[in-house]
């Protein structure tokens, strides 16, 4: 099979290099060459509308492709090196995971990673991916079609509509895309638990057929120079039909059992996202006043039915499992800003947010019979205020805020009269950021923030994923929020950077295991750690050699996670290097080479595995509104993640299987045009980051 893919590769980049439009010259222009990638301090922007990036099937596999970010093998997080989860934004607007899945990469214009948001960004985490949508400059309308093949170890196919339309002061946006995806996923785990005798490992495989369908729309309408209002709303829906198949070798002391276990589950999973923005000059202080209201939804579902063969027997039916989970977000923000004749800016804003995540829980256990039920319900309320004044004194840049968060949290189980959760709590997020010119080419920027991140919504529930009669994964719903202070110094000669950062984490969150010997079980379960504490040194050096345009990052990083009911080993340094490499070719021909990799880590608590990886990607306009991309990821399968660590006296050994290696083809046809865009959306729901 890899070798059929490897011909068709071959037989279709010699066509796209054959063909030659015909020498009709109608008009001449002079366009400026845009870089792909910008850096300032550190801060890189990605030019995805004028690049080889815009070609990829979906947000996420494009958010895969850029530099320090990874995606977790289930493609449900992601994380930035050195950085930890990101807030992401689009446009003005906070958004989760879902919103990106519900996102057209044809609909963006750049990427930005800030490494130090100020106090206007939410205080939850240290890092945020702006993701900013194109504008255009006339009226009229615009339709692009979008059709992705891609050849994994399975099939997927990604279809999608996307149109744009403006007429005056009016501008609808709309969206639709169908895929068709088949996602293979793999880990397995070797467990010793000494205290007990017990020797366990387990290969776990899993396929799911999802069908999916994303569509949305918005309408905006400038009331006047100063003034417009917008309504957007956006929508996935999902089923996900998948089997999962372990095998499990489990030996306490002289008893030897070999399991096989198949887990049928037929699930329902869909997300919604509903916000008002109003925006107002007040023309007698000459300050800019918004409005936003927001209503978020998330529903999921999984009915499981789970059979157990114990030493090559027979498949018993062992279990029937229902979950249920439903999330209810609504939010509310008011911002102000006012920038003064010597350029000084102030900025000050408020959010109310609530928060009602709700679980249902139900197992049926056939032998021994037994039926355990729960309905679960939490609220919370988060409350903040922000200021934030910046400007330039003596060419001196400077950006200081400050950010007030109060958080009220409550669960409670409906069979208990007492509160599970029970927590109100008020936190201070000072920001700091200074930024001193030396000379025209030469900066040196001060950076310090306090940050804070709390457990998504989802994770304040019950839910479990049941591996086989000796292993379950859960959630803990009494996670404590991570508090963050770093603090950083920065040089910038043009486009290159060095950045030296400390920070310092209380309760950092991970996965740990525990065993409970009268249920002979084994839980695996996310749980604050004590601390956690690094220095991360940064490199940014791009450069442009003719038709070769490189940009390169490299971070030495040595980090420390510590945990009193785990062993914790001597950190060591480990290094990350991220390159990407574009050719701008004759015939509009576009070749980019991409790879990332990162060295052996040992941090503390955990020990990790090297990996590196290695993308190309072809582009090629066929004529003036049809362009091709063939792409192939992951060309030597190197990418597997092995996570080792000994935690409540159990020695775990992981590996997580990725399924990266693809073989793409990726067509794209606009026809219409449409200039002038100015469609606008706002920052509401801060926390909706934890919808998921």
């Amino acid at each position: 099979m890899q070798k059929i893919l490897i011909l068709i590769s071959i037989l279709i980049v010699q066509f796209l290099f054959s063909q030659e439009k015909p020498k009709v010259i109608e008009e001449v222009k002079i366009v400026k060459e845009v870089k792909t990638f910008t850096n300032k301090n550190g801060n890189i922007k990605i030019d995805v509308a004028n690049s080889i990036f815009n070609s990829v099937p979906n947000m996420v596999d494009l958010l895969a492709k850029l530099p320090k970010i990874q995606i977790s093998p289930d493609k449900e997080s992601i994380t930035v090196i050195g950085k930890g989860t990101p807030i992401i934004y689009i446009d003005n607007q906070i958004v989760t995971m879902n919103d990106l899945n519900s996102l057209s990469v044809d609909d963006i214009k750049s990427i930005e990673i800030i490494n130090n948001p100020s106090s206007k960004y939410e205080a939850n985490g240290r890092v945020v991916l702006l993701i900013t949508r194109k504008l255009s400059k006339k009226e009229g309308f615009k339709v692009t079609i979008s059709e992705t093949a891609s050849f994994q170890k399975k099939f997927n196919n990604y279809f999608g509509i996307n149109s744009s339309f403006k007429k005056k002061k009016l501008e609808f946006k709309t969206n639709f895309n169908y895929n068709q995806i088949k996602v293979w996923e793999g880990n397995g785990n070797n467990f010793t638990i000494p205290n007990y005798d017990i020797v366990s490992n387990y290969n776990v495989i899993a396929i799911t057929k999802r069908p999916q369908f994303i569509f949305g729309g918005g309408i905006f309408y400038k009331i006047n120079e100063d003034d417009y209002f917008s309504l957007n709303a956006n929508r996935r829906a999902q089923k996900d039909i998948f089997d999962i198949v372990t095998n499990t070798y489990n030996q306490q002391q002289t008893t030897i059992n070999n399991i096989n276990t198949l887990n049928t589950n037929d699930e329902f999973r869909n997300f919604t996202n509903v916000f008002l923005n109003y925006n107002h000059k007040i023309k007698s202080i000459d300050g800019q006043l918004f409005t936003g209201f927001q209503i978020s939804n998330f529903n999921q579902e999984i009915d499981s039915e789970i059979f157990n063969n114990f030493n090559d027997t027979s498949f018993e039916l062992s279990q029937n499992r229902f979950q249920k989970i439903k999330i209810n977000v609504y939010s509310v923000r008011f911002d102000f800003e006012k920038e003064f004749k010597n350029k000084m800016k102030f900025e000050m804003g408020v959010l109310f947010l609530k928060a009602n995540p709700t679980t249902d829980f139900e197992v049926n256990t056939i032998n021994p019979s037994s039926n355990l039920s729960s309905n679960y319900n939490y609220k919370e309320t988060n409350n903040a205020a922000y200021t934030n004044l910046s400007g330039t004194i003596k060419k001196v840049n400077y950006s200081i805020g400050l950010r007030v968060e109060n958080t009220i949290a409550k669960g409670k189980n409906s069979s208990e009269s007492n509160l599970v959760i029970d927590k109100n709590y008020t936190n201070f997020f000072p920001k700091l950021e200074i930024e001193t010119p030396i000379d025209s080419t030469n900066t040196m920027t001060f950076n310090y923030a306090k940050s804070i991140s709390r457990p998504n919504f989802s994770t304040a529930s019950q839910l479990s994923t049941y591996i086989n009669p000796y292993l379950v994964w859960n959630n803990n719903i009494n996670i404590n929020p991570t508090i963050t202070d770093e603090v950083s110094l920065a040089y910038q000669f043009k486009d290159k950077s060095v950045k030296l950062s400390y920070y310092d984490i209380k309760d950092p969150v991970y996965y740990a295991s525990s065993y409970n010997n009268s249920q002979n079980l084994l839980t695996f379960q996310t749980k604050n750690f004590e601390k956690e504490s690094g220095f991360n040194l940064e490199f940014t050096i791009p450069f442009k050699y003719k038709i070769w345009t490189s940009t390169n990052t490299i971070n030495g990083i040595i980090n420390t996670i510590e945990d009193k009911v785990s062993v914790v080993n001597p950190s060591k340094p480990y290094l990350y290097f991220y390159s990407n490499n574009i050719f701008r070719l004759p015939k509009a021909i576009e070749l980019s080479l991409t790879s990332w990799g990162i060295t052996q880590r040992t941090e503390g608590v955990f020990e990790r595995n090297g990996l590196i990886t290695f993308d190309m990607a072809v582009s090629k306009t066929l004529f003036k509104n049809l362009s091709c991309t063939l792409s192939y990821n992951d060309i030597f399968r190197k990418v597997k993640f092995n996570e080792n660590f000994s935690s409540n006296n159990v020695i775990s050994k992981g590996v997580f299987y990725t399924d990266l290696h693809l073989v793409s083809i990726a067509m794209r046809y606009s026809f219409g045009k449409i200039k002038d865009q100015e469609f606008k959306e706002r920052a509401i729901d801060e926390n909706s980051s934890r919808i998921r």
